[in-house]
């Protein structure tokens, strides 16, 4: 599975951003999709997780202010942010494995896109 993100940019604080991820390969369906994100000098911190069924799963700094959701016909992943603070500031990257969804482990992740940066300003 090859993955691309896109939809990165510069946004103020209060901000909107949607990210997409198209993934190749015809077996998109049967992943676990995850976004994670890394800011400057941190540790890789899970975001957002979708099953095929679109069963979600959110880290609780992000609950309630972004949505993902997957089209497996068109095999992409979205993720919409809202109400975007600084702190959300960092590379994004997409994700594939088919470990449980409530498993949002950054080392047991089969396949990585290149990253997406987001940036807010205050």
């Amino acid at each position: 599975v090859q993955l691309q993100a896109s939809g990165g940019g510069l946004v103020q604080a209060g901000g909107s951003l949607r990210l997409s991820c198209a993934a190749s390969g015809r077996t998109f369906s049967s992943y676990v999709m995850s976004w994670f994100r890394q800011a400057p000098g941190k540790e890789r911190e899970f975001v957002a997780r979708i099953r095929w069924s679109g069963d979600t799963y959110y880290a609780d700094s992000v609950k309630g202010r972004f949505t993902i959701s997957r089209d497996n016909a068109k095999n992409t992943v979205y993720l919409q942010m809202n109400s975007l603070k600084p702190e959300d500031t960092g590379v994004y990257y997409c994700a594939a494995d088919r470990k449980s969804l409530y498993y949002p482990d950054y080392r047991a992740i089969d396949y990585w896109g290149k990253g997406t940066l987001v940036t807010v300003s205050s």
